[in-house]
């Protein structure tokens, strides 16, 4: 299975027929580390979603996608540790400014019930 590892592949395409949004999803499955290795490759592979979706090869390879907002959905089985969090919640403000939002969605119980998926001021991970 792809993960973030793998920074010049996207992970899965989707749309979103409640937002309108399309969704570029990124998996991550590894144990959360906080190491630097990992914080690199979750950063190159941020930096491939974000150019396919704002430097037009999305529109090219998918042309009926041209126009419409552009969601990045970070899934993961565990909620990510503090630094790789603070690293997520500056993406999060940076992306937002090119009007790109970021999600990340936790598929495991550590969240509570009506919390899988985890936004911009989302609690689940904080004490």
């Amino acid at each position: 299975m792809p993960g973030i590892e793998d920074t010049g592949v996207l992970d899965a395409i989707a749309h979103d027929p409640k937002t309108d949004e399309i969704v570029l999803i990124m998996q991550e499955q590894r144990e959360w580390s906080g190491g630097d290795e990992q914080l690199f490759q979750l950063q190159e592979k941020l930096n491939t979603y974000l150019s396919f979706a704002l430097d037009g090869e999305m529109a090219e390879a998918f042309p009926q996608m041209a126009g419409k907002k552009v969601r990045i959905q970070l899934d993961t089985p565990k909620i990510p540790d503090e630094r790789t969090l603070d690293f997520l919640q500056g993406v999060y403000d940076q992306i937002a400014l090119q009007e790109v939002r970021f999600e990340l969605h936790v598929t495991d119980d550590d969240c509570p019930p009506g919390e899988g998926s985890c936004g911009h001021g989302c609690g689940c991970h904080h004490g």
